[in-house]
């Protein structure tokens, strides 16, 4: 769909203020604060932190103009509201890592900034809510769910959420629908699962906020893969949240985020009668400890 379509334009009119301010919100509603973490192990990670920060100004000659620099875009980050999207695409991938080191299952990769619980669920086969006229190639994505020895999970939960053709979140840009291209589908007795949706764009991060500032200020690109994005669950085992890609896409190998995995690789084949795409990736989820 071109952006000249006044649905379009409607769509990209909103503002990184705008999607940070969304996304500070949601992250206030969703998520806890409160980290069971001890006064000495707070004392030791701020600690170390700090002592890397001072080391980098040692190191490096920081002078006035350059630390006042940064004294204006902390804040200009904060007046944005754009924390949870700095640290989502620079440090989540981190986080992560260790979060997941120990599973034996299907890799997981960061969650993101825009991830909305709540979705509408539907059983299998099903379609993602979206738009009568939906821009974009028909993607039915398929796979099985089952426990990390093989089994399959009855009734196991597979919540995607993904960008449209044109790169834009529901929830987080004007003029989409509220739950368009979220949802949640409910495999059958065998763990199996279809969902019929669109194959998403890649994307820019927002670049007329404070983060646009740093990559300009930078000469980094701001470009995410097209990816899907996934919460996988069932009945007492860990739930997996990951991200699937498309073979191809140019920034598959400088992620902003970080967050490619050779795993997450889709293999999309065409369905043939215009009918547009297939993929069938297969999840297994780690036992619950």
């Amino acid at each position: 769909m071109s952006i000249d379509n006044p649905l379009s334009r409607a769509e990209a009119a909103g503002t990184a203020a705008e999607a940070g301010a969304g996304a500070t919100a949601r992250f206030r509603a969703d998520k806890t604060s409160a980290a069971a973490s001890s006064q000495e192990r707070v004392a030791h990670l701020a600690g170390l932190a700090i002592k890397a920060l001072n080391g980098i100004i040692l190191d490096e000659d920081v002078t006035y103009d350059e630390y006042n620099a940064l004294k204006s875009w902390l804040i200009r980050v904060g007046d944005d509201g754009e924390w949870p999207l700095f640290l989502d695409v620079w440090l989540e991938h981190s986080v992560e890592e260790v979060a997941n080191k120990n599973r034996h299952g299907s890799k997981g990769t960061i969650e993101g900034p825009y991830y909305v619980p709540g979705s509408p669920a539907q059983g299998t086969p099903g379609t993602l809510p979206m738009r009568d006229d939906e821009p974009g190639t028909p993607l039915l994505f398929q796979g099985q769910v089952t426990s990390v020895d093989g089994a399959p999970l009855d009734g196991a939960r597979i919540e995607l959420w993904q960008a449209d053709d044109l790169g834009f979140y529901s929830q987080f840009a004007p003029s989409l629908p509220e739950w368009n291209l979220r949802g949640t589908v409910i495999a059958d007795g065998e763990g199996n699962f279809q969902v019929n949706t669109i194959q998403p764009a890649p994307y820019q991060i927002p670049t007329d906020g404070a983060c646009g500032q740093l990559i300009a200020s930078a000469g980094w690109h701001a470009w995410r893969p097209a990816h899907l994005h996934l919460k996988v669950s069932a009945p007492g085992h860990q739930l997996i949240t990951t991200q699937l890609y498309f073979p191809g896409d140019p920034h598959n190998a400088d992620d902003i985020a970080s967050a490619v995995k050779p795993e997450l690789m889709l293999d999309v084949q065409e369905r043939g009668n215009g009918a547009g795409r297939v993929t069938t990736y297969n999840f297994r989820l780690d036992p619950e400890s």
